[in-house]
């Protein structure tokens, strides 16, 4: 299996979640996410397959995570969005060797290691040389996860429609492609709807999965009761 690295792009907690608006407030938006980083990162360590996880970010909480974990941190002083700190983590990554890349998002806390272990063992046996897996999100327009052979495959470009934007870069540089949707990295939070949504689907998974943010989506509730 090549050398694999995931790349975390982490914003400032602080700067995080805003689109969850009036329903969950600035304090809270910044714990939620510092608990959904912190149970990526958790997960991250216990799939198999990959080698090491790198995570890009200025804020200081999600570093000392990071660390907690074994990750490697990788500073980005520009903040300058989340498909610039992705390159930057897989700059990072070919740096260290890596044959292969994960990006994967800070919220997407259902993350499940056996189903990402999957993923990297089925694109690990494809024989493409250049090839590009695309993890959509539940809405199946987005990006949750782009797996990448090489690292340099193509710049990632992450936001609304970037599911079919990273197709289309991928056979523009004549690499394979493949849609994969994954449950557990389906559920990403933007949105008072995902929030009800990552709820629901935690409801049904084991008690072990996503411990922070399921806590914290827990008082939310009760708050709001």
């Amino acid at each position: 299996m090549p050398h694999t690295i995931a790349v975390l792009p982490v914003k400032s907690f602080d700067r995080a979640k805003q689109r969850l608006g009036v329903r969950v407030d600035a304090p809270q938006r910044a714990t939620l996410a510092a608990a959904m980083v912190g149970d990526v990162l958790d997960a991250l360590r216990e799939v198999p397959g990959l080698d090491g996880v790198l995570v890009v970010t200025a804020e200081p909480r999600a570093a000392a995570a990071a660390r907690d974990t074994g990750a490697e941190v990788v500073g980005d002083p520009a903040q300058a969005g989340h498909s610039e700190a992705a390159q930057h983590g897989v700059d990072a990554a070919l740096a260290r060797g890596a044959g292969r890349v994960l990006l994967v998002p800070g919220d997407c806390p259902a993350l499940d290691p056996h189903e990402v272990g999957e993923l990297l063992a089925r694109d690990a046996a494809a024989t493409a040389a250049r090839r590009a897996v695309i993890v959509s999100d539940r809405h199946g327009s987005g990006t949750n996860a782009l797996l990448l052979t090489p690292p340099g495959a193509i710049a990632p470009s992450f936001g609304p429609g970037s599911l079919a934007r990273h197709a289309g870069r991928a056979r523009g540089a004549g690499a394979a492609v493949r849609v994969a949707p994954l449950r557990s990295l389906e559920l990403d939070v933007d949105t008072p709807g995902d929030l009800a949504a990552l709820r629901d689907a935690l409801a049904e998974m084991p008690a072990t999965a996503a411990p922070r943010t399921r806590a914290l989506l827990a008082q939310l509730a009760s708050a709001a009761a």
